[in-house]
């Protein structure tokens, strides 16, 4: 992810290292494996996704470059996706691509456009140049990029303001997701401008201020770093002058991901909860087929955080490309069918369905109702045999039955009396037809039991 002019400035010293200090020649030497590494696991997965690949590269692109969006210090550049037809005040979502590659692939790979359509929000694309980066990768270690009103950061500040005013949409509801280097550039936007952003979700990504360099980014992405979670979260809360309300954020992280280790995926979590003064333990987690899912709650019952580990999964974005209503993108080198589809859960965490519209366009199904992240607790503990396909089909399947039939509140409290390891309420099950009512006199036997009121 480093990549860049950068590291070809560290190949020019090479030539002539023999004359430089030995502590310095070691570090070159160091940074010199580091990038054969880097590069090689990116041929590689470039490699076999090539192999698999059945469907012709060659598409018409969905979006649209923006120029003239400001003072654009970061050298970047804007494309953008609305549907015709979008409303105003919809939600706007900025996606960052990855190394090696551009806004299009990145578009193509997650689907986002594809669900703008159905759900009605913008998307902004910044894309990186060859010019400040051969490999296309984000600056996401850089000190001159990675600060609030500097550089490639302000240039991403620069095109939300511009998408807020280009298609109305409403600056309460801005977000911001990336892979990679693209996921690590959201940590960057999501701590130094953590007010323009209501929530984010990082892909495969590392922790905001953990490299300053190319060597300390490689360092980071390679070797754990044992960051304390009180330091994680001040390099937060020192990159601006903001003290809350903080963004919500989503992580995910292959569990086998040999790009960016699985530990930073760990940090980001820790990062987040300090800043949002979390317990490091979950409020509660589930299965979702053999993906793990973890949930933060604040003081006021609401998800604040998610992290999912994906099981076996390596670098990439997590797709479902073959499960009906929840699939999105299209499979390819860094966009891995595993089952699950990353951008409908995020869009879910972020509540982007609440701004649901009917778009006229000709030929587009009819929208895709997206369920409240509420719901998600109905396949806990899902068995984690069979296709990963399986678990989303499960999780649709829920949810098409709680639109037909009401939710008996009795169950919910059971499943959330069982989750907090207390005593499980002896719940009445409701008469097939009949509304169910809450049963307050078994809650109130479990709740004193749990208090050591009452023997059991």
């Amino acid at each position: 992810m480093p990549g860049g002019h950068h590291v070809a400035t560290h190949n020019d010293i090479l030539r002539c290292d023999m004359g430089l200090p030995m502590r310095v020649r070691g570090v070159l030497a160091r940074i010199r494996a580091f990038r054969s590494k880097f590069e090689g696991l990116l041929a590689s997965a470039r490699k076999k996704a090539d192999r698999a690949r059945v469907a012709p590269a060659g598409r018409p692109t969905r979006l649209r470059e923006l120029a003239g969006f400001g003072a654009n210090p970061g050298n970047l550049r804007m494309f953008a996706y609305a549907p015709e037809h979008m409303p105003p005040e919809a939600p706007l979502v900025i996606a960052l691509h990855g190394c090696t590659q551009t806004s299009d692939e990145y578009d193509h790979g997650t689907g986002w456009s594809s669900l703008a359509d159905s759900l009605g929000f913008a998307v902004v694309y910044p894309q990186q140049q060859p010019a400040n980066n051969p490999k296309n990768c984000f600056s996401w270690f850089l000190p001159g990029d990675i600060a609030r009103g500097r550089g490639e950061a302000l240039s991403i500040r620069e095109m939300v303001e511009h998408a807020i005013a280009t298609f109305a949409a409403d600056r309460r509801k801005v977000f911001v997701t990336g892979l990679s280097a693209g996921g690590a550039m959201a940590s960057v936007m999501l701590a130094t401008y953590p007010e323009v952003f209501a929530g984010g979700a990082i892909i495969a990504g590392l922790p905001y201020g953990c490299a300053s360099n190319v060597q300390q980014a490689f360092e980071a992405m390679f070797t754990e770093q044992g960051h304390a979670a009180q330091a994680l979260g001040d390099r937060v809360r020192a990159a601006s002058g903001h003290r809350g309300p903080w963004p919500k954020i989503s992580i995910w992280h292959g569990t086998s991901d040999p790009i960016v280790k699985p530990f930073n995926g760990e940090d980001i979590i820790r990062q987040w909860t300090n800043v949002h003064g979390l317990s490091n333990s979950p409020s509660y987690q589930e299965l979702i087929g053999s993906h793990t899912r973890r949930i933060w709650n604040n003081a006021n019952g609401k998800a604040v955080i998610e992290a999912f580990s994906i099981n076996g999964m390596a670098h990439g974005v997590p797709l479902a490309t073959t499960t009906g209503g929840e699939s999105s993108g299209t499979a390819g080198a860094f966009f891995l069918d595993v089952g699950i589809s990353s951008t409908h859960h995020i869009a879910r965490f972020w509540r982007l369905h609440e701004s649901l519209v009917e778009m006229p366009r000709a030929g587009v199904s009819a929208p895709i109702q997206i369920p409240t992240d509420g719901r998600a607790f109905v396949i806990a503990g899902a068995a984690a045999e069979g296709s990963h396909s399986s678990a989303e089909a499960s999780l649709a399947e829920c949810e098409e039955r709680q639109t037909r039939y009401p939710l008996d509140p009795n169950v919910v409290i059971a499943a959330a009396f069982k989750a907090a390891g207390l005593p499980v309420p002896e719940l009445p099950t409701a008469p097939p037809g009949a509304t169910p009512r809450v049963a307050p006199g078994p809650i109130i036997t479990a709740a004193l039991k749990a208090a050591g009121l009452v023997q059991s």
